[in-house]
């Protein structure tokens, strides 16, 4: 029978530095099995002085891949060596996600994707709120606040141990979004719908402090971007005191979606077996 599926092969990457932990391929690798395409997904591990060679090699032509993801640390200069940055990295000043079209490097950032497609997919009606909770006013913070802000909350509180780096992030993202120290979190925790930790408090099995939710909104939902352990320190606290809780694991699959579909021209599904893999990963791991 003839196959009419795609025959040119599409190959993608992760890059970091380290990038070995990258559990990227996993769930990409998966897609193109499940989806029956051809093409690959690896792991590029490039150090910071040879990023921007790697870039120009990507747009020439002469690494042979169509695109792929960016970690830590190279974010901010993927987004600086793109051609055509959209605005959601123009405003965070980074890039995750990088693919060729036109003959132009594209540039975009799909963490906030990621983050709100998990709440949806597990909380769905989480965003029936118009105040958030966000701790934490680090990297990771950046795309999500811009996402909450995006999907209409009106309200959205910084929590920082370091008040002006929360600061930094209310004057980046505007007047909906507020800095304050920790002393302030149970105040204005009050009848906020969505508290999210983008702190690593309670990651791999580091100790968290005792957090009291009861200001909390009834039927709010709490959040945490760690996914090892995959229920934290505070995703165990809010369920033993009520509250319904998300883990950080689906945003890590849902963020990479998107990209797939630039690079291999299918819009994938993130399903239970998906989860399921990454899991038997992470606790052989």
């Amino acid at each position: 029978m003839h196959d009419s599926r795609e025959t040119i092969a599409h190959h993608a990457f992760v890059t970091g530095y380290p990038v070995k932990h990258s559990r990227s391929p996993l769930i990409h690798g998966y897609w193109l099995e499940t989806l029956g395409i051809h093409g690959s997904y690896t792991r590029q591990e490039i150090s910071p002085e040879d990023f921007a060679g790697f870039v120009s090699r990507l747009k020439s032509g002469e690494s042979g891949f169509i695109g792929g993801n960016v970690t830590i640390p190279h974010k901010e200069t993927a987004f600086a060596l793109a051609d055509r940055p959209d605005a959601l990295s123009e405003e965070l000043g980074a890039s995750n996600t990088l693919w060729l079209e036109d003959g132009a490097l594209h540039a975009t950032n799909t963490d906030g994707f990621g983050f709100l497609a998990n709440l949806d997919a597990a909380a769905p009606g989480w965003d029936k709120t118009d105040r958030a909770v966000v701790l934490g006013a680090g990297g990771a913070s950046r795309a999500i606040i811009q996402a909450v802000r995006d999907r209409g909350v009106g309200e959205i509180h910084v929590v920082n141990r370091t008040v002006a780096r929360a600061q930094e992030l209310a004057d980046r993202f505007g007047p909906k979004v507020h800095a304050h120290d920790m002393a302030a979190l149970s105040e204005v925790s009050k009848a906020a719908g969505l508290f999210v930790n983008t702190t690593s408090l309670g990651m791999d099995g580091e100790p968290a402090p005792d957090f009291d939710f009861s200001p909390l909104a009834q039927g709010a939902v709490v959040t945490d971007i760690v996914y090892v352990p995959l229920v934290t320190p505070i995703l165990s606290q809010a369920k033993a005191q009520g509250f319904a809780t998300v883990d950080g694991l689906g945003m890590l699959l849902h963020q990479a979606a998107p990209g797939f579909e630039k690079w291999f021209g299918q819009r994938p599904t993130v399903d239970a077996e998906l989860r399921r893999r990454i899991l038997a990963d992470m606790e052989a791991h």
